[in-house]
């Protein structure tokens, strides 16, 4: 999701008291609520109001931690905002802002706290943050707390490791003081805090209650790169145990008492509503609870799933179509096609593009048309919620927690600190899980209300739902034209975009949307970085008269401008008979990094060698780079082609510059899965729309990459000492271009559409 660039206009929220219950307490990782956190006993809990974004470069922390509002006490609580927690037994306990969704986060969050507090790996644990934008917002977003856009490390490495240094600090004040001893003679390494000429030494959980009487320390100083021990090092990850013994929590795991699982018919168009509902059949199956009407269908509850799904089934629903969208892809693609042969609201504007167009002999044209997508992340959508007396409470794998609060708080007539938000992993989401319009969540919270609150309710979607209900990546068509000059470099260059935008209708339009172009839409496009003297990048929104609901999806408007620039530079290199490579480092010169990539890439992948050749058919070899949310990524993509068309994915050499690569293994893991995700929508990703309706229903239409597409990939990290940057969604852009110009290499032939399936003209 790309939210990195807005402040929500939601406004800062506290968080009173709230309640989770032993059973919900897993062996390992625990996700608790700040009344628990409150009740962490004896130990030194360091809570901090840190520097905002602005302070992101210092290696000093200045006035915004000797200013900070915390209070410390021994053996008992602290202010609220707390990041580190050190108890009596030694344990290090970390509190991520962000939610785990696979991507790492937990680790790379813990390590930064490590880093400086020069932790005992093995010490350290993570809980999930409660919902309190005032004390864990996103400081990339302004005051809002969520995650998305890539943004967990790169707006967390100051913070936490400034946290780090100053409990850090605080150990070593309360050694000397004990010791009697100068601070300065104190060392700390592994956890342990030690006087090496008095051969004094102590672990942090014996100077915790001391620790935590002193006041907070005026400054700290941070390391410098040369003296990192932990950042940079790959370390194992924090939520690997807990997933593979189970006791990681997930929203499925979540069991209250007298709690009621519920499974909704949705309407089978977009925009159609119940008119009447038959609702003897789903009473009559053994079991069911109730069955109420909501806005967003019919939702039907019993004490268990299968039973809930089984009374959804026999439901028999009189939807109202009347309002309901009738459109089909292939429509869309037509009239999108239309839209194309006009001019649409300018988002870059660079010299005079059309007017070179005219006057060229010649001009190469293009098209591409990529369809909707489904996130389909393994973990469908689902959300528990309840109702008591001091308001609501919620367990969900939550990635916007400020929007969903403050929805759930409108919702009910609640004050946004009595919507209580416990996060808990997620299995996947790849921007799903942060919907604008709190989808899931208010669905939960319908159900609650039209059962009166009288049980905590756990709503659950099918992967079904999820297929045909649910929000999606926007269809898009691409028309690009451009002219060469005499030395076959682009002399100009036109680029227009027909889709949906996402941002518009949300929380967001006002921040994202400018002059009426949605910035998600272009991204990518309009910041295209080759030197072309006339540029126009423009485009037309389509919401006005289509219906489907999207958002975004990992990548957001990379996912298809990446495509589109990149598999059209392949062909106009081809047209100036230029190698692939040479042609776009003559175009990088002021983008060193995009460069640098491509190089390292190229290098590793061996470009200037020649492929070994094939039993049969041919190879193919093809490259891409983009940038995306501040990372710059580099693919070589190697393929063989049978003669029969059909084509197996050799290899894939990734670079990737991500400014300070805190943990290396979780960069490649990242990169790795950006691949595979962005292969399976180039491959077989479609969501297809006929006469309003959703086609594909399951992995069986909607099929991911299987174990043996993947390819073999090689990830090489450029070694940086610029910011971290994210890696949890820029491996997906550059993979379906690179793949598509590996093809072209190889069989000559221009793919412009999504999704490539199975095999291609020969």
């Amino acid at each position: 999701m790309d939210i990195r660039r807005a402040a929500t206009a939601c406004t800062r929220a506290g968080l009173a008291g709230a309640s989770v219950t032993d059973a919900l307490r897993p062996a390992a990782l625990a996700n608790v609520s700040r009344r628990d956190f409150l009740k962490a006993g004896a130990g030194l809990t360091l809570a901090l109001v840190l520097p905002a974004a602005g302070a992101a470069d210092a290696t000093r922390a200045g006035p915004g931690i000797a200013g900070s509002a915390a209070t410390l006490a021994p053996g008992a609580g602290f202010a609220p905002n707390a990041f580190v927690r050190i108890g009596t037994d030694g344990r290090v306990t970390v509190i991520a802002k962000h939610l785990e969704m696979g991507q790492g986060t937990y680790t790379g969050l813990a390590t930064l706290v490590a880093e400086e507090l020069d932790a005992d790996w093995a010490q350290v644990e993570v809980e999930g943050a409660p919902a309190d934008a005032s004390r864990y917002n996103n400081l990339l977003w302004g005051p809002a707390q969520g995650t998305g856009g890539s943004t967990a490390i790169a707006n967390s490495f100051a913070q936490l490791r400034q946290a780090g240094a100053a409990a850090r600090a605080m150990l070593v004040e309360a050694a000397a003081a004990r010791w009697q001893v100068p601070a300065a003679e104190i060392e700390v390494a592994t956890g342990v805090v030690r006087h090496a000429p008095s051969g004094r030494a102590a672990r942090f959980g014996e100077l915790a209650e001391a620790a935590a009487a002193l006041p907070l320390p005026a400054e700290v100083k941070l390391k410098e790169a040369r003296e990192f021990k932990l950042i940079g090092r790959p370390l194992p990850r924090k939520d690997s145990v807990a997933k593979t013994t189970g006791a990681a929590l997930f929203t499925q795991d979540v069991r209250l008492p007298g709690m009621l699982v519920a499974v909704v018919a949705h309407p089978p168009r977009f925009g159609a509503t119940v008119r009447g509902v038959d609702e003897a059949g789903a009473r009559a199956v053994k079991g069911v609870v109730d069955v109420v009407r909501i806005p967003a269908g019919v939702a039907v509850l019993a004490a268990d799933y299968w039973t809930a799904k089984k009374g959804r089934d026999a439901l028999r629903v009189d939807w109202d179509e009347s309002a309901a969208w009738r459109g089909s892809s292939a429509a869309l693609v037509a009239d999108y096609r239309t839209l194309a042969a006009t001019p649409g609201l300018v988002a870059r504007r660079e010299g005079e593009a059309e007017a070179q167009l005219a006057a060229a002999g010649k001009v190469f044209e293009a098209e591409f048309v990529l369809p909707f997508l489904a996130h389909a992340a393994l973990e469908p959508l689902n959300c528990v919620m309840r109702l008591d007396a001091e308001g609501c409470e919620v367990w969900n794998g939550e990635q916007l927690h400020t929007g969903d609060q403050h929805a759930l708080a409108a919702f009910f007539g609640l004050r946004p600190e009595q919507v209580r938000l416990n996060m808990l992993f997620a299995g996947g989401s790849f921007g799903r899980r942060a919907n604008p319009h709190s989808d899931y969540v208010l669905e939960t919270a319908q159900i609650v209300k039209a059962i009166d609150g009288r049980a905590p309710v756990k709503l659950v979607w099918s992967r079904e739902d999820d297929m045909r209900a649910g929000y999606y990546r926007p269809l898009y068509l691409h028309r690009l034209r451009a002219a060469l000059d005499a030395d076959g470099r682009p002399l100009a260059w036109a680029h227009r975009i027909v889709g949906q935008s996402i941002i518009a209708g949300t929380a967001f339009e006002p921040m994202l949307v400018k002059d009426g172009v949605d910035a998600t839409s272009v991204e990518g496009a309009a910041s295209l970085p080759y030197a072309i003297p006339h540029l126009d990048v423009d485009v037309h929104t389509t919401n006005a008269t289509v219906k489907v609901p999207v958002q975004w999806w990992r990548s957001v408007g990379s996912s298809h401008t990446a495509f589109s620039t990149e598999v059209f530079l392949d062909e106009l290199a081809a047209a100036a008979g230029a190698d692939p490579v040479a042609y776009r480092l003559a175009l990088l010169a002021a983008h060193p990094r995009h460069a640098g990539v491509l190089r390292l890439a190229a290098a590793q992948a061996g470009w200037d060698r020649p492929l070994a050749p094939a039993a049969s058919g041919k190879r193919g070899r093809g490259v891409a780079v983009h940038e995306s949310f501040n990372t710059y990524v580099a693919q070589v993509v190697e393929v063989t082609v049978a003669d029969d068309g059909r084509f197996k994915l050799d290899r894939v050499v990734c670079a990737v510059d991500c400014g300070i690569a805190v943990n290396p293994d979780v960069i490649r893991a990242q990169m790795e899965g950006g691949i595979g995700f962005g292969l399976s929508a180039a491959l077989s990703g479609a969501i297809t729309l006929e006469d309003g309706a959703v086609v594909q229903s399951n992995f069986h239409d909607y099929p991911l990459l299987r174990i043996d597409q993947m390819p073999a990939v090689e990830v090489h990290i450029v070694p940086s000492a610029e910011q971290p940057t994210g890696v949890g969604e820029p491996g997906v852009p550059p993979i379906a271009p690179a793949l598509v110009n590996a093809l072209f290499a190889a069989t000559g032939k221009h793919l412009r559409t999504l999704p490539l399936g199975e095999r291609v003209p020969v």
